[in-house]
């Protein structure tokens, strides 16, 4: 009896040391991506290519700010800015962006931005400072947009959601 105690014993500590060492994996993995819920606020300039019924072509430059809906408050306050090219064929809208978003401090990150009509999908794809090495990616919707204040010009708010991992 004493032997089947300590061959339990013995399998009862291999295992609970495994168990132990997979929730600790999953845990410090579960908590290496961090979420992303902002607000990115802004003004652009459109510069139009050509506009037809068939296709309009047309160069996109805009500057903003963002709003950070999460506590961690990780890109409040962080400006950005844009540019990039959208395509209307035939009714279809596509467009291929690219991003720099840059912390008060002056470190920043470069995101690309691929739109097929009005969601966005994005990812990290640089960064410097606090930012160098991150990964991750996720979506964006344009939701408001007022009346431009001027010829050529926008203004309006995306929603941006999707996660982010620093590079420890």
């Amino acid at each position: 009896m004493k032997k089947t105690v300590t061959v339990v014993r013995k399998h009862f500590g291999f295992w609970g040391f495994v168990g132990g060492l997979a929730l600790f994996m999953s845990t410090s993995f579960a908590q290496a991506q961090q979420p992303i819920d902002m607000m990115s606020c802004g003004d652009s300039t459109v510069s139009t290519i050509v506009a037809s019924e068939e296709l309009t072509v047309m160069g996109i430059e805009a500057k903003g700010i963002n709003l950070d809906n999460l506590a961690s408050k990780v890109y409040e306050n962080m400006t950005y800015h844009s540019v990039g090219v959208m395509k209307i064929d035939r009714g279809k809208v596509t467009g291929t962006m690219y991003a720099k978003y840059m912390e008060p401090s002056g470190d920043f990150a470069i995101v690309e931005i691929s739109q097929v009509g009005m969601e966005r999908e994005w990812k990290y794809l640089y960064g410097t400072g606090k930012w160098k090495g991150v990964t991750g990616g996720g979506k964006a919707f344009p939701f408001t947009k007022g009346k431009p204040i001027s010829p050529g010009t926008s203004q309006g708010c995306t929603k941006i959601t999707g996660t982010y991992e620093l590079k420890k």
